[in-house]
C-alpha cells in the first residue's frame, strides 16, 4: 500500500533530518516505527502526509508511493482524499468546538452527507465515551478522551492508511490499553492499515506485525515484531531487558553507541 523509497528530507535547505530511509506498509497491516527522540520518526510521517513542505522542509531525494501512485510532492488535502490520514502528536483538538463539530471537520473531504452521518455513527460505536460527550467542548475532555477524539476525527476521512504519532503519550496505562484495543478492532474490522510511531517500544511491538528502528535519520534495523523483540540490543536499549542487568555499568551503556551490532 505505502512504499517510502530512499527519501532525504532537508529543512531550511541546510538541516538534513532524514538521510535516505525506506520502509513499506502492506495493505491491512500494522507497522511500528521506533526510535529515540530526534531520530526522525515524526518527520517521516510529515513527509508521507505532505505537511513537511509547509514547515520549511523538502523531500530532496527519493520517492513516496501510495497505491502505485507517487505522492511525493502532493498537497496534504490531496493525500487525505487519496486515503491517508495523520493523527499528530499532542492531541490537537479544536478546543472551542464541540466533540460533534470536531468530528464533522474530519469529514471535510466527503461529499455524501448521508455517508458522513454513517461514519459519525461508526466513530461513536468505536468510541462510546465520545457519544456521552457529544455536545461538550473539546477543551473539557480528559487527555484520553481527546486522544479518542483526534483518532475519531481522522477516521471521518475514511482512510485506508491511518498514521499515528505517539498515541500513548501522557496517558494512563488503562487508557492506553483501551485505545490500542480499539485500534486493533479498527484494523481488523475495517482493514485499515496502521503506521504507528511510538516511544513505548514494548506496546508497539506487541501491537504491530512488523517494525522499523530509526536512529539519526536512518533505518538501522527492521523485521517482524517477534524478531525485533528477541534481538538482544532491542531488548536492552528499547525494552529495558537484560540478562545481567545488575552487572551492567554506565560505561557499558555508553559503549553501545560505538558498538551498534545491528549496523554490522
Amino acid at each position: 500500500m505505502l512504499s517510502v523509497n530512499n527519501i532525504r528530507v532537508v529543512f531550511n535547505n541546510v538541516i538534513m533530518v532524514l538521510k535516505g530511509i525506506s520502509l513499506e506498509v502492506p495493505d491491512k497491516s500494522v507497522v511500528a516505527l521506533l526510535g529515540a527522540n530526534g531520530a526522525g520518526k515524526t518527520t517521516t510521517l510529515k513527509a508521507i502526509s505532505g505537511i513537511v513542505q509547509y514547515q520549511n522542509g523538502e523531500v530532496e531525494e527519493g520517492e513516496i508511493r501510495y497505491d502505485q501512485n507517487s505522492i511525493t510532492s502532493l498537497d496534504p488535502d490531496r493525500i487525505v482524499r487519496m486515503g491517508i490520514s495523520l493523527v499528530p502528536e499532542g492531541r490537537r483538538v479544536f478546543e472551542d468546538l464541540s466533540v460533534a463539530e470536531n468530528l464533522r471537520i474530519g469529514a471535510h473531504t466527503q461529499q455524501d452527507r448521508k455517508q458522513v452521518s454513517r461514519d459519525l455513527e461508526m466513530v461513536l460505536e468505536y468510541f462510546p465515551l465520545l457519544r456521552e460527550r457529544f455536545k461538550q467542548r473539546a477543551l473539557l475532555l480528559s487527555g484520553g478522551e481527546q486522544q479518542m477524539l483526534v483518532i475519531g476525527r481522522a477516521l471521518m476521512a475514511r482512510p485506508k492508511l491511518l498514521m499515528l504519532d505517539e498515541p500513548s503519550l501522557g496517558l494512563a496505562p488503562l487508557v492506553v490499553k483501551e485505545i490500542f484495543r480499539i485500534l486493533a478492532r479498527i484494523n481488523r474490522e475495517r482493514g485499515t492499515s496502521l503506521l504507528l510511531v511510538e516511544q513505548n517500544a514494548l506496546i508497539a511491538l506487541k501491537f504491530a506485525q512488523y517494525g522499523y528502528i530509526m536512529e539519526n535519520g536512518k533505518i538501522v534495523l527492521d523485521g517482524s515484531s517477534q524478531t525485533l523483540m528477541e534481538n538482544e540490543d532491542i531488548k536492552e536499549f528499547y525494552l529495558g531487558v537484560t540478562e545481567d542487568s545488575d552487572k551492567k555499568s554506565y560505561a557499558d551503556v555508553k559503549h553501545y553507541k560505538r558498538r551498534k551490532r545491528w549496523l554490522s
